[in-house]
């Protein structure tokens, strides 16, 4: 019986024994793993620095640097469903830097002018080109519009980049 026991007793502490070789196996496996993600990182390096010479080759910088004018923020009718609803609309140019003072001095000048052409694009508008959720088909109107005022710069190329529209919300004025 005392035999019995001793050999249980054997059995039960090479089973916890056993049971220790394995946290002991997949802890030293896991800091080595640590240590070779850690080696890995180190040895990549950080982020490059950047130059002022990489600064000058990218696009928008000097007279090609684009640059934000406000043209107009107004409300527009609009009655092609039958019911009159105003569109409170803000409309934002994009140009180049060499281009600003040439628009700013249009703008300044024809103020009316672009005005009522925006406003003739708003009234004749259907409905669904006012509800497009990028307003692509308004967007288009109006760039084609711009570019009509603005002109081309000396190398033909449209004064206008872009025509952004920021803000376009129609509410019901009859109602």
């Amino acid at each position: 019986m005392a035999d019995e026991n001793t050999t249980e007793s054997n059995e039960q502490s090479e089973k916890k024994g056993g049971g220790m070789k394995l946290i002991l196996v997949v802890a030293v496996i896991m800091l080595l793993e640590g240590g070779v993600v850690a080696f890995l990182v180190s040895s990549m390096g950080g982020p490059s620095a950047a130059d002022a010479s990489q600064l000058e080759l990218l696009e928008g910088t000097g007279e090609d640097a684009p640059l934000e004018i406000d043209l107009i923020e107004e409300r527009f009718q609009n009655m092609s469903t039958g019911h009159v609803w105003e569109w409170r609309v803000k409309i934002v140019l994009r140009v180049k830097q060499k281009n600003s003072a040439y628009i700013e001095k249009i703008k300044e000048r024809d103020n009316a002018t672009l005005t009522e052409g925006i406003a003739m694009i708003f009234r004749r508008a259907q409905d669904r080109h006012l509800r497009e959720p990028g307003l692509e088909t308004i967007t288009r109107q109006l760039t084609t519009y711009v570019n009509e005022v603005f002109g081309t710069d000396p190398d033909g190329i449209p004064r206008v980049d872009r025509v952004i529209i920021p803000e376009c919300k129609g509410f019901r004025a009859d109602a």
